[in-house]
């Protein structure tokens, strides 16, 4: 590897360092795949309301089955044994430096016990790390409650009972990716990344899998006395209920939950690590927490189909939800989501009105032709970006998606031909733009002209600014990805700025009707909506004020319209005026009266 090579790593920081990076805004899917949840949750609720005592045999028949009892009730006292080693099926029992707790006379359903009389009881130890473990190896706990009195050990036969004995077991540490970069100052070569991490990318690659550890989980025993027959239990419960072979009993549920464990608590294990701290909590929880927590395994299911890269920037994202929910005060964190539902649904709104409002649109009178086309270079800009900063695939086929709509765009503000006579190569059609009569024969293309002439005198001094600024102080893996960086910074920065000529062919046309006010109506409520989120969601100052620059652009539109009153000589959406309605009004009544007239006449002629 050269000198001049930076590292940039993906993986978390113990430190909290990366609090102060730039906040990703929620993408459609993201927020589309929140409704998804949403719904199947509480479809999951209404299926353990309604309940069942018939289960299926197989062979497509139905038949009625008794109700299973919980194994233990309430009041039972119970002994919970944990275990800590390598191996992911756990047989040595008699290996006591595997026994990190061993906690006794457990009230089964207690939810007063404990120091702090909440039912819970805690316990902090420190696990000593081999070298395998060093060496990206797996620790996993295994989690054993009894009745009073027995052991978890099979091979004590006297102290051992397999029916008052369940148990659960679970991955402590997790593999999370790291990739990296080779990246360099492209005048000077040089970069300030650690010697230390160049050497292992040298030996590692590219791209390494590093295991890391979080100190904090809680064993969740459920407490509840539901009568469950087996196969009517409702999804995702059904994989966690245990019957016993005859169906009379089942187990209580034990839930190893490290749901609330923040990516940024988690440390990366290495030949530096000799041992890591381990804060175990028992607590009983109630049935419908479980259901809550189970969802949330059955939506991270869902994220593993659509790959490792998705689940990780999934995990980012509901991080942010849990610092809100724990940070944020109730009443602002419920009206929240119930904004977020109607901000998804504006948003779809805004979409197929604004894909409604190109199909049926006759003329271009008043619109900006060049904002359209320029919206096509910035899409592709953006594609090209996240192609070369190895985006997952979900993303990439939603920006390509995005990508193909402002093509189709062009189709409908300009006439794109093949000329067939003057060919690429000899043998490729090539593809000939021009502007629509509509547009070249109304004042809007000078119009439209002028303000990019101005935006140009404003925007390409900045650009080259800007430019300049990145070539200097930032580091690019090449020349491409610099050009691509730079572009993509600033179309992320000044991209608000493309709506201004339309304003600008408003002011000279003294007219709003031939805007596509539906979907301007949809995008400006979700522009407010995500000024709240600004407010509710941590992020840098900047990016706060970012969101209210696309505000100012409305609140201008909203003004234009308010003075820019009716015109019987302004072409609305359909490319008709006030005058053509009157035109044929009066040419309908001047029909209708000659038509009466001559039955008049017909009608006098037969009585002579």
């Amino acid at each position: 590897m050269s000198e001049g090579t930076a590292v940039q790593t993906t993986e978390p920081a113990a430190d909290g360092a990366a609090q102060g990076e730039e906040q990703r805004p929620q993408s459609t899917f993201q927020t589309v795949s929140g409704i998804i949840f949403r719904v199947v949750f509480m479809w999951m609720v209404m299926s353990w309301l309604r309940g069942g005592n018939k289960t299926n045999t197989g062979d497509n028949k139905t038949v009625a089955t008794f109700a299973s009892q919980n194994l233990f009730k309430t009041g039972d006292v119970l002994d919970m044994w944990v275990f800590v080693n390598e191996e992911e099926h756990f047989t040595d029992f008699t290996n006591m430096n595997t026994l990190y707790w061993h906690k006794t006379d457990l009230t089964y359903g207690a939810w007063y016990d404990g120091p702090n009389q909440d039912g819970t009881f805690t316990s902090n130890t420190t696990i000593v790390l081999s070298e395998k473990v060093q060496k990206n190896g797996s620790l996993f706990m295994h989690v054993y409650f009894t009745q009073e009195g027995f052991v978890p050990n099979k091979k004590l036969e006297g102290s051992y009972s397999e029916q008052y004995t369940f148990e659960a077991h679970k991955q402590l540490n997790k593999y999370k990716k790291r990739t990296i970069k080779k990246t360099q100052n492209l005048l000077t070569g040089k970069t300030e990344t650690d010697p230390t991490l160049l050497k292992r990318a040298e030996t590692h690659g590219n791209t390494e899998i590093i295991s890391h550890w979080h100190p904090n989980i809680t064993i969740n025993l459920v407490a509840d006395q539901t009568n469950w027959a087996k196969g009517s239990v409702p999804h995702p419960l059904d994989k966690l209920v245990k019957f016993d072979d005859e169906h009379k009993t089942y187990e209580p549920i034990i839930h190893l939950n490290d749901y609330w464990n923040l990516i940024r608590d988690f440390q990366p294990i290495n030949e530096t690590v000799k041992e890591v701290n381990f804060h175990i909590t028992y607590q009983p929880i109630s049935l419908f927490k479980l259901q809550m927590y189970a969802s949330q395994s059955m939506q991270n299911q869902w994220f593993n189909v659509l790959g490792e890269d998705y689940n990780e920037e999934s995990e980012q994202d509901k991080d942010s939800l849990k610092e809100a929910m724990v940070e944020t005060n109730p009443y602002l964190l419920g009206l929240t989501v119930i904004v977020s539902i109607v901000h998804s649904i504006f948003e779809f709104l805004a979409f197929k009105n604004d894909i409604q409002f190109w199909k049926s649109r006759k003329t271009l009178e008043g619109l900006s032709v060049r904002s359209v086309v320029f919206g096509v270079f910035q899409s592709v800009i953006v594609l090209l970006y996240i192609l070369d900063n190895d985006t997952n695939f979900v993303i990439r086929v939603s920006v390509f998606i995005g990508c193909l709509i402002d093509a189709w765009k062009i189709t409908k503000v300009m006439s794109v031909k093949f000329d067939m006579e003057d060919k690429l190569f000899g043998f490729l059609p090539k593809l000939k733009f021009t502007d629509k009569s509509t547009y070249v024969q109304s004042d809007t293309k000078k119009y439209d002209q002028l303000a990019f002439k101005y935006l140009g005198m404003l925007l390409f001094p900045l650009l080259a600014a800007y430019a300049v600024y990145s070539l200097i102080y930032e580091e690019h893996k090449g020349v491409y990805s610099f050009i691509l960086g730079m572009l993509y910074g600033f179309l992320l920065t000044f991209g608000f700025i493309m709506m201004t000529p339309q304003l600008f062919i408003n002011y000279k046309l003294k007219s709003v009707a031939h805007l596509p006010w539906r979907m301007l109506t949809y995008k400006a409520l979700n522009t407010f909506i995500d000024d709240i989120f600004a407010f509710v969601i941590k992020m840098p100052t900047m990016y706060r004020i970012g969101c209210f620059r696309d505000d100012i652009v409305f609140f201008i539109y909203l003004y234009q319209r308010y003075i820019y009153r009716v015109d019987p000589k302004r072409v609305n959406e359909f490319g008709t005026t006030g005058e053509d309605h009157e035109q044929v009004s009066s040419g309908e009544a001047s029909n209708s009266t000659a038509a009466i007239a001559n039955g008049d006449a017909q009608s006098d002629k037969k009585n002579d």
